[in-house]
């Protein structure tokens, strides 16, 4: 813990644990960019899967329609990632406590098998990079 220097006296006497708020920034920062993958990816899939079957859409989020199956997988992966208990939270692919239920982890793993090569054979090589990163 440190002073805040060169503020008022007042402002002073408030603590500043450095490091605190830039690793919670962090953490945000994560997780916004995990649910702009999961919504893509899942999106992708739901869409080459389960919408050309006439499939009625349950949810919409971030410009995708969601079959009421990928919804719900959508918000059972953004929950588990909101409440990782591991800090910094790796990739869900690297992280030695599995939190999701295997019927869940199976879905997942084939979501983002299908909606990784779909994406690099478009040409989108920012989600390649995500994927090593």
């Amino acid at each position: 813990m440190r002073w805040i220097e060169g503020e008022p006296r007042q402002a002073r006497r408030m603590w500043l644990w450095r490091g605190a708020k830039t690793a919670a920034m962090a953490r945000q920062r994560r997780l916004r960019r995990d649910a702009r993958v999961l919504h893509a990816f899942i999106g992708v899939y739901c869409q080459r899967h389960h919408q050309p079957q006439g499939d009625s859409h349950c949810g919409t989020a971030a410009g995708w329609h969601y079959c009421p199956q990928c919804w719900e997988l959508l918000q059972y992966a953004l929950q588990r990632g909101k409440h990782c208990r591991l800090d910094p939270k790796p990739a869900c692919k690297d992280c030695p406590v599995h939190c999701y239920a295997p019927d869940k982890r199976q879905r997942i793993r084939q979501v983002m098998g299908f909606a990784g090569q779909h994406f690099i054979r478009r040409g989108r090589l920012d989600w390649l990079w995500h994927y090593f990163f």
